[in-house]
């Protein structure tokens, strides 16, 4: 086949001609094979972008950028030779090389500007995604993961809504915007704004190295230093980081609102919403939005207020640096601390509602309490103040400031905290005036508080008395209170998980037992009063007496108690060998005898009559046999019947050897003799065993006694007049 010179220049319209259908086809992508000149435009395929040649406010060079199409202001949010303009644009094109690049080529086919894509790529497409992305991927791959580049990692000084920037720790790329020289010059200007994160992440604007305003840090919520950031109905804001990212987003809740943030050459960072019915950008804040956005305008430890005239003041028992200066409303100088640091007597005062100083400052684990991260504070002197990191459900995190404290603002409605490190004196003091005042009301306090000390001490005595007296006794005697540890609250719902039901462990007429666990490690078992307790304040106050004086041989030792409101609590040594019954049993009505006494003799029986052995019911016997009684009180044995105590619900997750056993030991506690029972040692070494145990004797309900056998065992100098016998032939479970 021949081809006439004279069809060459058809084929060439031919070809031009395919090349423009190629394009219309896939109107939001260019692949290797397409040229895009001046003229020529790519548009996203919800119609809201579009990629092209334009040209900035007044100025007659060309640029290629991403401007929002349905706008009749054309608003550009990125451009790529924002450096290099073209002025010819008869022959400029953009366009894919064979390494896989796009690139804006001049009329003398010179590079201005190429996306330097990092990986090689076999089959490369450009597209305009509907977010105003320019992507560049492999032509059958639209994960974004896999993406080659793309223009969001290098915006210029507008993005639209719904855009993170910040940082990728894996690429080491950093998205940041940078204003225009002008608003027909496009390069870049001296304005930057972003995310620093050389602590913990806040956002900065600034000019060259120099900081103009700052966000403060972020508290899980919002920008201390911004709160209608974090607050509004219109826009949400989070900040994301891992161990690859950092980012900040802002996006609408409406996805209807058409949204940029833009900034400006003169340095005004704007959120600015389009307003359809007027065709006009509309600015929704500003920043800097006042006085007090100006960074360290008052100088270290100075308090900004738009509130107040002047607007600057130091911060409490803090005193300005250079007085003359300040009235001249030269607050540059800062402040002093009134009295100097002593590291190992300082103390820490709280300020709430503040913008988050800056200065050198860090995080730790975001797990520590408040309390850890004064603690971590107090450890190194060069700590200046503390606040939790984030304030979500409670507070939570650790950040610690060094040095001076810098860029502090008055805010409203926040509760965010700061503890600022300060001298122990200025804890209370605020002049020498004030000094002497507390001086002197502390000394007469102290002279009133001793005469009503003395005065009290001399009526509880008579009262003493005079109850002794009516009571009939020196038994009574031991009543007088006895010192015992207490615990706070805090510290026991902190150990029992707020009294959680998993850590339930039982529950007896004075109420439910919890197990816990302290910081230090130590288990605990807490006895706490129900509010249906018939116990009252005297019998929990007999309890916590008696016991902690008797550390009695068959007691779980008593660490102490919590009275706090309406709580009232027993926290006991936890012992994890069956001690529960012991924790459960009524002592609130308790007896006790000297440590080498064996048993003992009492005028008034006290107590609860179901666990009380039957010489001591009847008699006032008591020993410490008297108390294996109790334990085995909670036994039943009928021929062929005592798995009838066994609860229905355990029917599938019990041994029987174990159940019966158990029974049998505690019939061997309840024995009519006191000799007969055994030791509680031994009563944990038969339950803990499987060897013969011996039958048990008749049981203790039976009131038939040798009272000359029990005078001969006792030390009691009583006797019964009359043996009126009884029997009990049918016996129920209590």
């Amino acid at each position: 086949m021949k081809i006439s010179i004279e069809g060459f220049p058809f084929l060439i319209f031919v070809s031009y001609l395919v090349s423009v259908v190629g394009i219309s086809r896939a109107a939001d992508t260019v692949n290797t094979t397409q040229v895009i000149r001046d003229g020529d435009t790519i548009v996203s395929p919800a119609r809201s972008f579009e990629l092209g040649f334009f040209s900035p406010g007044n100025s007659t060079n060309r640029y290629v950028g991403i401007w929002y199409k349905n706008i009749p202001l054309r608003t550009p949010i990125w451009v790529a030779n924002r450096e290099f303009p073209i002025r010819n644009t008869s022959s400029a094109a953009l366009k894919f090389i064979p390494t896989g690049d796009l690139v804006l080529q001049d009329e003398n086919n010179a590079t201005i500007w190429s996306s330097n894509v990092t990986r090689a790529a076999r089959n490369p497409v450009a597209q305009l995604l509907d977010s105003g992305n320019l992507v560049i991927r492999e032509a059958n791959d639209d994960q974004p993961g896999n993406y080659l580049w793309q223009s969001f990692d290098y915006p210029t000084n507008t993005f639209p809504q719904g855009r993170d920037f910040g940082w990728n720790l894996v690429t080491g790329i950093e998205r940041y915007f940078s204003s225009w020289k002008s608003n027909d010059d496009p390069a870049q200007g001296e304005f930057t704004y972003r995310l620093d994160i050389t602590g913990y992440p806040q956002l900065v604007l600034k000019r060259g190295d120099s900081v103009l305003h700052r966000l403060g840090p972020w508290n899980g919520m919002q920008f201390s230093g911004m709160p209608s950031i974090g607050q509004n109905i219109t826009f949400t804001a989070k900040l994301y980081m891992n161990s690859s990212v950092i980012y900040f987003r802002e996006d609408t809740l409406d996805r209807s609102i058409v949204s940029r943030f833009s900034l400006s050459p003169s340095g005004v960072a704007q959120r600015l919403t389009w307003v359809e019915r007027i065709q006009e950008w509309v600015v929704y804040y500003n920043l800097p939005t006042d006085i007090c956005d100006n960074f360290g305008l008052c100088g270290a430890h100075g308090l900004c207020s738009t509130g107040t005239s002047p607007a600057c003041s130091c911060l409490d028992r803090f005193v300005p640096k250079d007085e003359q200066a300040w009235v001249r409303s030269d607050w540059s100088g800062g402040c002093l601390r009134r009295a100097p640091l002593n590291c190992t007597r300082d103390v820490f005062l709280g300020y709430s509602g503040i913008k988050m100083p800056d200065s050198q400052f860090t995080w730790f684990n975001e797990s520590f309490t408040l309390e850890e991260c004064e603690a971590e504070c107090l450890r190194n002197c060069s700590c200046m103040a503390y606040s939790n990191l984030d304030i979500r459900r409670g507070g939570s995190g650790c950040l610690l400031w060094f040095g001076d404290l810098v860029d502090i603002r008055q805010l409203t409605g926040e509760e965010q905290m700061i503890y600022i490190r300060m001298a122990a004196s200025e804890l209370d003091s605020k002049g020498k005036k004030r000094k002497t005042l507390i001086a002197v009301l502390t000394s007469l306090a102290g002279i009133i508080l001793l005469g009503l000390s003395l005065i009290l001490f001399f009526w509880k005595r008579k009262k003493n008395h005079q109850n002794l007296r009516n009571e009939g006794g020196p038994e009574e005697s031991h009543k007088e209170d006895l010192e015992l540890p207490t615990f706070d609250l805090w510290t026991v719902t902190k150990a029992t998980n707020s009294f959680s039901i998993s850590n339930k462990i039982g529950e007896g007429g004075f109420g439910p037992v919890y197990r816990g666990m302290l910081e230090d490690g130590k288990e605990i078992a807490v006895k706490r009063m129900s509010r249906t307790s018939t116990q009252g304040l005297d019998e929990f106050k007999n309890e916590v007496i008696f016991i902690a004086k008797l550390q009695h041989r068959n007691l779980v030792k008593l660490l102490g108690c919590c009275i706090q409101g309406e709580e009232k609590m027993l926290i006991y040594e936890y012992m994890p060998n069956g001690s529960l019954d012991l924790i459960l049993f009524d002592f609130g009505m308790a007896r006790s005898f000297s440590g080498n006494e064996t048993e003992a003799n009492t005028m008034r029986v006290v107590g609860t009559y179901g666990y009380m052995s039957p010489e001591y019911a009847v008699d006032g016997l008591f020993s410490v046999k008297s108390d294996v009684y109790s334990f085995g009180v909670h036994g039943y044995y009928k021929e062929r019947r005592c798995l009838e105590l066994v609860d229905t619900n355990l029917v599938d997750s019990f041994y029987l050897s174990e159940a019966v056993r158990s029974i049998h030991v505690a019939l061997l506690c309840v024995q009519q003799s006191p000799e007969d029972r055994p030791s509680m040692s031994s009563v944990v070494l038969m339950l803990g065993s499987e060897g013969v145990l011996p039958p048990p004797k008749q049981p203790g309900f039976f009131a038939e006694r040798d009272v000359r056998a029990a005078e001969n065992t006792s030390s009691s100098k009583n006797t019964v007049s009359s043996l009126n016998e009884y029997t009990i032939t049918v016996l129920d479970a209590r």
